[in-house]
């Protein structure tokens, strides 16, 4: 008898994916092997649908900017008419800038917080009364361990706070949709080997990282998208609120 895939017959909405080598597009890739089918939501709608194509011919790709209430909406909608249902979202979509906390503009505070804290807000929004529907859901936020350990690895203040933030409206999220069958929970991946830091860390701080680090390596996306598939999935069944560290025991904590 053959065993059946950890999300057979659920479909899985997964935001800012469209980049080939980031922690969205893994995550797209382990769950579509786990018997999802997918709806990448990005910014290039373009991109998205060749993202889609390439995990295969059964999902699909649409343009959302998530920081546009109707954006997420209209998305959603489009996702529900062609799949008739969505069973996970995975609010994946994030950006980040260095910054000292007295050269922050008012721009880039407003940029930061909008992408990585109001998106999480709007896709959600979007989602949840379709959830509330069926009785169930899982939603899985990404945060940072920037937002626990106050940044200092690449992003700037504001990004530690709209991480932070993340972390706040997800459990606020899981206490008030628990009673709807819908479980809200956050990831927070360490120094994750991507595009967006690729040849931004010197070999020696480099070095300085990895001494912190138990495990003694960089995290790669392959293990950000294993926590996000467990947290899709039935195994935690009995988890909402939620906060999954993935760096390796760089915040080992009480």
């Amino acid at each position: 008898m053959q065993q059946s895939s950890l999300l057979d017959g659920k479909v899985a909405v997964i935001s800012g994916a469209a980049s080939l080598r980031g922690i969205g597009m893994a995550t797209a890739r382990m769950f579509a092997e786990q018997g999802a089918k997918i709806a990448i939501l990005d910014l290039d709608g373009t991109a998205a649908a060749d993202a889609a194509a390439l995990i295969g011919p059964a999902h699909r790709g649409y343009a959302c900017n998530v920081t546009d209430r109707a954006a997420c909406q209209g998305a959603v909608e489009r996702v529900l008419a062609d799949f008739g249902q969505i069973d996970i979202l995975v609010n994946n979509a994030g950006i980040t800038q260095p910054a000292k906390t007295v050269d922050i503009d008012p721009e880039s505070w407003d940029r930061i917080l909008d992408v990585n804290l109001r998106g999480v807000l709007y896709l959600s929004q979007a989602v949840i009364p379709h959830m509330q529907q069926r009785g169930q859901g899982s939603i899985a936020c990404m945060s940072s361990v920037s937002a626990q350990r106050g940044g200092g690895i690449l992003g700037g203040p504001h990004y530690s706070a709209a991480k932070a933030g993340v972390l706040g409206l997800a459990k606020a999220m899981a206490r008030e949709l628990g009673k709807d069958g819908i479980r809200v929970n956050c990831v927070t991946p360490g120094l994750i080997q991507t595009d967006i830091n690729a040849g931004k860390i010197s070999d020696d701080k480099k070095v300085e990282i990895l001494a912190g680090i138990p495990l003694n390596r960089l995290g790669n996306v392959q293990d950000v998208a294993g926590a996000f598939l467990f947290l899709a999935s039935d195994l935690s069944g009995y988890i909402t609120g939620a906060v999954i560290d993935v760096n390796g025991g760089m915040l080992i904590h009480g």
